[in-house]
């Protein structure tokens, strides 16, 4: 706000003509108000409204001091012309010289002549011949002090001690009062930033891989790759069934990454249109199409700095598969409709659950792109090949649904025996999808297999959930024993027994289908749960 420079004048003046004076002090008083609505920096706000009180000729020298949290302390807050040593010095205990006393009294003290009274300690040094007298004034917030407004004056002040006390009271007032606004806004700010600290530090600790559900070889195998290659800055390729968990596993590798504190970007390619994906990927400029009425940064752009984890990325069409080689490679990319070149610092996680080499092979897919993007390659193993974490997931999930829907169940072995046993195909997603199913149908208590017959697909309930049919007889029960026949000659049989014979069969299937259980289960006639069991029993080396 402009203000005019007017002269203040002297206390001749002021008695002969006293309302013209009276306005220009609440003039002044206005301007000190209209300084105090900024926020941005108090002190200096301050400061500029004393320099405005000693250049009217109202002060010689005027101090804010605040008091102590912790102690009954006055600390020096604002004031002008002083040193940092002076600065340093300038503290008082509540009862110590004039401004103490303000303080501990709650009551203003005057000084007349600041050159004769033991009350003055002059911590602040620096007395001119004009400084004659002092006066201080305890500020209250609450029946509290809350610090004092001092001042030193001159000979030639046109206000008396009374209108000085008057001035500094009010003054000191809007001090305080603007000082309190940034102090709130100083602990909100603060606040807020420790919410978002701990919400992200609860985040993270979710998403890191030593919290993700999974003690099977494979899955050690992932952890291990994961704590190798995070700290770097290399693309990653993760590549699995629908539903085993990649977006855990991209948000755990930025996590543990050197840009955790950049931002984190994803993107789905196969949810969005091939017009609408590159403008989603690279933004696009004001006018670019009918509706970009303004100009809108893109995923590329938004992620500088941190991750940006693209889901299905094998659905991308062959021109956008240009586009993204080149931001790889070079790092730089325009918006769409605009012909400036932006530049981005972005490391990037894509995921598919297509055969990316099957679609180079027909066409479908750059190869030259495939190599960029499969620099490290991850490799998520289906949920019927991890069986040692299947109970560990069923009961994670059961724990998780029965505290957010306030219920409290288990399940029976028969029962527990029938989710193992399945061979879940849509892998995490629909384990995690059936528990909640399980928990919001079944009621309090045990959870019994017949009770699953609502939640599992009804092939599974027919094949598994019921008897076996009775088979009709090939022959009749009593026949007549066949005519004896001499057996050829044939080299003498070793003799094995029955647990020889099944180890050595579960050896081979385990052989014939390369370490994975759940296939030579099949082969066997066996279920998961059954060759686990064996495995340890006669302990077998996958």
């Amino acid at each position: 706000m402009m203000t005019t420079e007017t002269k203040i004048p002297n206390r001749e003046e002021c008695q002969t003509c006293p309302l013209t004076f009276a306005y220009k002090e609440i003039h002044l008083l206005y301007d000190i108000a209209v300084m105090m609505t900024d926020t941005l920096d108090i002190n200096e706000n301050i400061e500029k409204a004393i320099r405005r009180l000693k250049q009217h000729g109202y002060l010689e020298r005027c101090a804010l001091f605040r008091k102590k949290e912790d102690a009954d302390e006055l600390e020096l807050l604002v004031s002008i012309d002083l040193k940092p040593h002076q600065i340093k010095m300038a503290t008082y205990r509540f009862g110590e010289g004039a401004t103490g006393l303000a303080a501990k009294s709650r009551e203003p003290i005057v000084i007349e002549n600041i050159h004769n009274n033991i009350n003055y300690l002059n911590k602040m040094g620096n007395i001119s011949t004009q400084m004659i007298s002092y006066v201080a004034v305890p500020l209250l917030k609450d029946d509290e002090v809350i610090g004092v407004i001092s001042a030193n004056i001159g000979k030639n002040s046109p206000l008396g001690f009374d209108e000085i006390v008057r001035m500094l009271t009010i003054v000191g007032s809007l001090f305080v009062g603007a000082m309190k606004v940034q102090q709130t806004l100083v602990k909100e700010k603060e606040s807020l930033s420790d919410l978002k600290t701990y919400y992200k530090e609860e985040m993270q600790k979710d998403y890191k891989f030593e919290n993700i559900v999974g003690r099977s070889t494979r899955m050690q195998q992932v952890f291990g790759m994961i704590n190798t290659v995070a700290p770097t800055d290399a693309t990653i390729l993760i590549r699995g069934e629908t539903g085993t968990g990649k977006e855990l596993i991209a948000t755990a590798v930025h996590n543990l990454s050197r840009r955790q504190n950049g931002p984190f970007i994803k993107l789905n390619c196969a949810a969005i249109s091939e017009t609408l994906l590159e403008s989603e990927l690279f933004g696009h400029e004001k006018g670019a199409f009918t509706d970009a009425k303004e100009m809108r940064k893109g995923r590329f752009e938004l992620a500088d700095g941190g991750t940006l984890f693209l889901d299905e990325i094998g659905d991308i069409t062959p021109s956008l598969q240009v586009k993204l080689l080149r931001i790889l490679q070079e790092q730089e990319f325009e918006r769409v409709g605009g012909n400036k070149t932006v530049k981005t610092n972005v490391r990037l996680v894509a995921a598919t659950n297509r055969n990316l080499e099957d679609m180079v092979r027909k066409g479908e897919f750059r190869e030259d792109l495939f190599y960029r993007l499969n620099v490290i390659p991850l490799n998520l193993p289906p949920l019927r090949e991890r069986y040692e974490d299947v109970k560990l997931l069923i009961e994670h999930y059961l724990h998780r649904f029965m505290k957010e829907h306030r219920k409290s169940m288990h399940f029976t072995k028969g029962a527990m025996e029938l989710l193992l046993d399945y061979p879940w195909p849509g892998n995490i997603r629909e384990l995690q999808n059936t528990m909640e199913r399980i928990v919001l149908i079944c009621p309090d208590g045990e959870i019994q297999p017949e009770m699953l017959s609502h939640v599992l697909p009804f092939n599974y309930q027919k094949l598994y959930m019921q008897p076996p049919e009775p088979q009709p007889m090939t022959q009749p029960l009593y026949a007549a024993p066949a005519p004896y026949k001499e057996a050829p000659s044939s080299p003498p049989i070793t003799k094995k027994t029955l647990h020889e014979l099944e180890r050595e069969s579960i050896t081979q299937a385990l052989i014939d289908s390369h370490g994975i259980q759940t296939k030579a289960a099949r082969l066997l006639g066996m279920t998961a749960r059954q060759i686990g069991y064996k495995i340890k029993q006669y302990g077998i080396e996958v």
